[in-house]
């Protein structure tokens, strides 16, 4: 099956967890994909193992005039857009008395900000029937304590979403989100815990989720090629949560 046949696709943050497994699965489907990230080595490690239908892109999802660079470096490159992974985030966990304002301005910067001026960069390349797949999070629900920066940063995304779906639907483009759980990436190496005190959470969250286990980058991936494909074209503006059952509890 080659849902994405000779068809341009972008997935920010795609040198590792979610956003790799999404690249590959893309990319399985006949789609040409440019990946974005901000460290070089893990660029072109991750552009060689996903081999020559794939374009690297260094970008900074929080540097001034980053968004306008990556449509420019696109279009640099004669590609129209058929689809959108807007993957790239970060997740620094804090309790309420440790939360700085140097967190709160990286949180918001690359998860609302950057994401939005992207959006807002990216939509004269995207082709008739394209699909913006926004990475959301289940923690703009379930009110974890330590994730309130976060979680807030999250909740902007999915009320922004069905604002600017509404916008992009007269150029015939839909934007949606797909909001996982906890998925075992890098990404949770990153929270801000000790080795010790991130086993001790990861335990925790596991408890929380019905099926037992932590989902998988590729099992995401497959809800976000589901969404972004021309099959799924009357699910516009809406949220799809992905998560074993845990926002269920």
């Amino acid at each position: 099956m080659e849902r994405f046949q000779d068809k341009t696709v972008l997935v920010t943050g795609g040198t590792s967890g979610i956003g790799l497994a999404a690249a590959r699965a893309f990319i399985a489907e006949g789609a040409r994909v440019v990946i974005t990230g901000r460290d070089t080595a893990a660029l072109d490690k991750a552009q060689a193992e996903l081999g020559p239908r794939a374009v690297a892109v260094r970008n900074d999802a929080a540097a001034p005039g980053a968004a306008k660079e990556l449509a420019a470096a696109i279009s640099g490159h004669g590609l129209k857009l058929d689809a959108a992974f807007l993957n790239a985030g970060i997740a620094k966990f804090a309790g309420l008395s440790d939360v700085t304002e140097a967190l709160w301005d990286e949180t918001f910067d690359i998860n609302v900000k950057g994401l939005f001026f992207q959006v807002q960069a990216l939509a004269p390349l995207l082709a008739q029937g394209a699909s913006i797949v926004i990475n959301g999070s289940i923690n703009a629900h379930i009110g974890m304590p330590g994730s309130a920066v976060y979680a807030a940063s999250k909740a902007a995304v999915v009320s922004m979403a069905k604002t600017l779906s509404a916008e992009l639907l007269p150029q015939g483009a839909r934007v949606n989100v797909v909001s996982p759980g906890p998925i075992r990436t890098p990404l949770y190496g990153k929270l801000g815990f000790d080795a010790s005190a991130l086993e001790t959470v990861a335990a925790q969250i596991q408890a929380q989720v019905p099926l037992g286990r932590f989902g998988t980058p590729e099992e995401l991936a497959s809800t976000v090629l589901h969404v972004a494909a021309p099959e799924s074209a009357f699910i516009v503006g809406t949220e799809i949560i992905v998560d074993g059952g845990m926002s269920q509890l």
